[in-house]
Protein backbone atom coordinates (compact mmCIF):
# COMPACT_ATOMS: atom_id res chain seq x y z
CA UNK A 1 0.00 0.00 0.00
CA UNK A 2 0.98 3.18 -0.55
CA UNK A 3 0.71 6.69 1.33
CA UNK A 4 -1.62 9.45 -0.10
CA UNK A 5 0.08 12.84 0.58
CA UNK A 6 -0.59 16.26 -0.10
CA UNK A 7 1.33 16.82 -3.20
CA UNK A 8 0.27 13.27 -4.71
CA UNK A 9 -1.85 13.61 -8.27
CA UNK A 10 -5.39 12.81 -8.34
CA UNK A 11 -5.18 9.42 -10.48
CA UNK A 12 -2.07 8.41 -7.69
CA UNK A 13 -5.20 8.80 -5.26
CA UNK A 14 -7.84 7.04 -7.17
CA UNK A 15 -5.39 3.84 -7.77
CA UNK A 16 -4.31 4.08 -4.18
CA UNK A 17 -7.94 3.95 -3.12
CA UNK A 18 -8.98 1.49 -5.19
CA UNK A 19 -6.36 -0.60 -3.97
CA UNK A 20 -7.70 -0.42 0.21
CA UNK A 21 -11.25 -0.80 -1.25
CA UNK A 22 -10.00 -4.51 -2.98
CA UNK A 23 -7.96 -4.86 0.11
CA UNK A 24 -10.73 -4.33 2.37
CA UNK A 25 -13.12 -6.43 0.05
CA UNK A 26 -10.56 -9.19 0.51
CA UNK A 27 -10.38 -9.41 4.36
CA UNK A 28 -13.89 -9.69 3.82
CA UNK A 29 -13.48 -12.80 1.88
CA UNK A 30 -16.22 -11.23 -0.58
CA UNK A 31 -16.19 -11.77 -4.18
CA UNK A 32 -16.15 -9.07 -7.06
CA UNK A 33 -20.40 -10.32 -7.62
CA UNK A 34 -20.69 -10.44 -3.35
CA UNK A 35 -19.76 -6.97 -2.71
CA UNK A 36 -21.68 -5.50 -6.02
CA UNK A 37 -24.88 -7.38 -4.66
CA UNK A 38 -24.79 -5.76 -1.04
CA UNK A 39 -23.96 -2.10 -1.98
CA UNK A 40 -26.74 -2.50 -5.24
CA UNK A 41 -24.11 -1.95 -8.01
CA UNK A 42 -22.86 -3.78 -11.03
CA UNK A 43 -19.90 -5.99 -10.44
CA UNK A 44 -17.77 -3.65 -13.49
CA UNK A 45 -18.89 -0.63 -11.48
CA UNK A 46 -16.46 -2.47 -8.35
CA UNK A 47 -13.67 -3.92 -10.90
CA UNK A 48 -13.79 -0.03 -12.24
CA UNK A 49 -12.71 1.61 -8.76
CA UNK A 50 -10.69 -1.19 -7.84
CA UNK A 51 -8.44 -0.06 -10.76
CA UNK A 52 -8.98 3.02 -9.67
CA UNK A 53 -11.27 4.86 -12.10
CA UNK A 54 -13.35 7.93 -10.53
CA UNK A 55 -17.01 6.90 -9.67
CA UNK A 56 -19.50 9.52 -8.01
CA UNK A 57 -19.97 9.47 -4.55
CA UNK A 58 -22.97 8.56 -4.23
CA UNK A 59 -21.55 4.92 -5.61
CA UNK A 60 -18.48 5.51 -3.35
CA UNK A 61 -21.16 5.24 -0.43
CA UNK A 62 -22.73 2.51 -1.64
CA UNK A 63 -19.45 0.54 -1.93
CA UNK A 64 -18.69 1.77 1.43
CA UNK A 65 -21.79 0.61 3.27
CA UNK A 66 -21.74 -2.46 1.30
CA UNK A 67 -18.49 -3.17 3.32
CA UNK A 68 -19.88 -2.01 6.27
CA UNK A 69 -17.22 1.24 6.43
CA UNK A 70 -19.68 3.53 6.32
CA UNK A 71 -18.38 5.39 9.37
CA UNK A 72 -15.25 6.18 7.87
CA UNK A 73 -16.85 8.87 6.34
CA UNK A 74 -17.17 10.69 9.87
CA UNK A 75 -13.13 10.46 10.26
CA UNK A 76 -13.33 11.58 6.95
CA UNK A 77 -15.35 14.48 6.98
CA UNK A 78 -16.27 15.43 10.85
CA UNK A 79 -19.01 17.71 11.86
CA UNK A 80 -18.09 20.97 11.93
CA UNK A 81 -17.10 22.29 15.64
CA UNK A 82 -19.63 25.24 16.47
CA UNK A 83 -17.40 28.81 16.05
CA UNK A 84 -16.73 30.53 19.29
CA UNK A 85 -19.03 33.24 18.12
CA UNK A 86 -22.21 30.39 18.07
CA UNK A 87 -20.91 29.04 21.15
CA UNK A 88 -21.82 32.51 23.17
CA UNK A 89 -25.31 32.72 21.29
CA UNK A 90 -26.19 28.86 22.21
CA UNK A 91 -25.16 29.91 25.86
CA UNK A 92 -27.42 33.21 26.13
CA UNK A 93 -27.20 36.23 28.35
CA UNK A 94 -27.69 34.85 32.29
CA UNK A 95 -30.23 36.26 34.01
CA UNK A 96 -29.75 39.23 36.09
CA UNK A 97 -33.42 39.32 37.94
CA UNK A 98 -36.39 37.69 38.16
CA UNK A 99 -39.59 39.06 36.27
CA UNK A 100 -42.13 41.06 38.38
CA UNK A 101 -44.99 38.98 37.44
CA UNK A 102 -45.66 36.30 40.07
CA UNK A 103 -46.08 32.67 38.62
CA UNK A 104 -49.62 31.32 39.26
CA UNK A 105 -49.88 29.23 42.24
CA UNK A 106 -48.79 25.56 42.18
CA UNK A 107 -52.50 23.54 41.91
CA UNK A 108 -52.10 20.03 43.73
CA UNK A 109 -54.80 17.62 41.88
Amino acid sequence: MGTIVPTSRTPDVLRELGARLKTLRLRQNLRVKDLASRAGVGARTIDRVEAGHSVGIDTLVRIMRGLGRLQAFEALIPPPEPSPYEIEQLKGRPRQRASRRTPPPERLS
